[in-house]
């Protein structure tokens, strides 16, 4: 279908390519675009952002955490408030759209009511957030976390993955006073916001598959990992050893894989969200060989759901089908500390709502789940209403190859624009 409804215009998309095109060129590296979190470079394109909007008419202002936040001067001081974010940092040679988008098209949506003299339902502001990606330090989510009183003592110890300083270090830096961070204080009180809306691209394949260039997310998917799980069997010649007397490990992690695929497959035959990846694999590159049965061969395993009773589910069917194939072919699994996050689910009526402005473009809404993660967790988590629109784009993220059009990139920030304004 074809768009009937539209509220922005051919200005508004030569806006916002010249705004991306100066991303682009002013945060380029040797490939793709780099702006390290909580760095002059970050800071710079803060800084950039902030004489575009009050340039247009908009008030810009500063949190404790230094994130940057926009809003028309006639809500500068809301005390409750819709808002709109994502992140400004990106990865090393990442793209250019993975969190800038979301900020743009809340910066749009103001320049738009702005300049028609309309007022939104409820007060609207824009969060440019730093220090979502975990490219730099390791901790992810900074910024809000930091805004939402979750961000622990050994986040903010943890070191830049160049100069080898804590996280906290370059905080103080930006000018950021620690002391209720450490202390666990929310900056922002959760209450002032009404529901926090982010746009972003979506790193996987499904909008293009579905040729749809947008989609609301229902949920972000929370997630269990180990990094190096070890299965350790017993080395042996591979012409010498019969079946019967082998202990492979890696057989037994062929098992492993097998039975958790089939049960993926189940769970989502049942209408279950779950994704499994096993990204890492292998053998000691010093003792393995065509010739040789490994004695040990290591593995990590990534599994993700918008469920908390399947991310447990998985988890007890793991623990069984380690012990059974333990049994079966005489190896042992040991495993790693497990790393977790909540899944956070969006906020039903926002769901719905989205969904209706969608419709309402002359686009069938299409409903879909985050597989990765965001800043819109961290606010669904802490008990704030949250939605998030998805934007169809090429080739994943986090990479140089992110090719997002400008022009579905504007059907996201209508969605926006309309929800706002009817809700």
């Amino acid at each position: 279908m074809t768009p009937t409804n539209r509220r922005f215009s051919e200005p508004d998309e030569k806006l916002a390519r010249k705004l991306f095109d100066h991303f682009r060129r002013e945060t380029r590296d040797v490939e793709g675009v780099s702006r390290p979190a909580y760095s002059d470079m970050e800071t710079s394109s803060l800084k950039y952002l902030e004489e575009f909007a009050e340039g247009r008419g908009l008030h810009v202002e500063y949190d404790a955490a230094e994130n940057a936040v926009f809003s028309l001067p006639e809500d500068a001081k809301a005390t409750q408030f819709v808002l709109i974010g994502s992140h400004i940092d990106s990865v090393p040679q990442g793209g250019n759209f993975d969190g800038l988008a979301g900020i743009l098209a809340g910066l749009l949506c103001l320049l738009k009511a702005k300049e028609t003299g309309v007022r939104f339902k409820r007060p609207v502001k824009v969060i440019a957030l730093r220090g979502e990606e975990s490219a730099w330090f390791g901790p992810c989510y900074i910024g809000s976390k930091a805004l939402l009183g979750r961000l622990n003592a050994e986040e903010l110890n943890a070191r830049h993955k160049g100069d080898k300083r804590t996280l906290a270090e370059h905080m103080h830096d930006m000018g950021i006073v620690l002391e209720p961070i450490e202390q666990g204080e929310p900056l922002l009180t959760p209450s002032s916001v009404l529901e926090y809306l982010e746009l972003h691209i979506e790193q996987g394949p499904l909008l293009i598959e579905k040729k749809l260039p947008a989609g609301i997310v229902t949920g972000i998917r929370g997630n269990f990992r180990h990094r190096n799980i070890r299965c350790i069997g017993e080395a042996g010649h591979s012409g010498a050893v019969p079946r019967a007397y082998r202990h492979d490990p890696v057989f037994a992690l062929a098992d492993l894989l097998t039975r958790l695929d089939d049960s993926w497959l189940t769970l989502l035959q049942k209408g279950n969200d779950l994704v499994l990846t096993s990204g890492i694999v292998g053998t000691d590159p010093e003792r393995h060989a065509m010739t040789r049965i490994p004695d040990e061969v290591s593995f990590s395993l990534d599994v993700r759901s918008q469920s908390k009773a399947v991310l447990q589910g998985m988890r007890e069917m793991l623990a069984q089908e380690m012990t059974t194939i333990e049994e079966d072919r005489g190896v042992r699994f040991v495993l790693d500390d497990e790393h977790c996050v909540e899944p956070a689910l969006c906020d039903s009526r926002i769901v719905a709502g989205l969904s209706s402005a969608m419709g309402d473009l002359g686009y069938d809404p299409f409903q879909m789940a985050s597989g990765a993660g965001h800043d819109a967790a961290v606010f669904a988590n802490a008990g704030i209403s949250t939605g998030m629109v998805f934007v169809r784009n090429r080739n994943g993220s986090h990479n140089p190859l992110e090719a997002m059009e400008i022009s579905d990139f504007m059907v996201g920030t209508e969605i926006f624009y309309s929800y706002l304004m009817e809700n």
